[in-house]
């Protein structure tokens, strides 16, 4: 669960940059067009990230779900 998690986190800190370099410094910006290089950056990471969490999930033990759905 905290491998999903984290690259949710993440992958909204990338979205908030877009928003606050464009209305900063407008849609021709150098730091706007670096915000948009760097979501388009992140969906291979996420994507390693994922390989990565799938390949070492046996590191971790399994216990109880603790998903507030499985819980109900």
């Amino acid at each position: 669960m905290a491998a999903p998690a984290a690259m949710i986190g993440a992958s909204n800190f990338f979205e908030l940059a877009v928003a606050v370099a464009v209305s900063l410094f407008g849609l021709e910006s150098g730091a706007a067009v670096a915000t948009v290089v760097g979501v388009l950056e992140e969906v291979p990471i996420m994507l390693s990230l994922v390989a990565i969490a799938n390949r070492t999930k046996h590191w971790f033990r399994e216990g109880e779900k603790t998903n507030s759905v499985d819980n109900l």
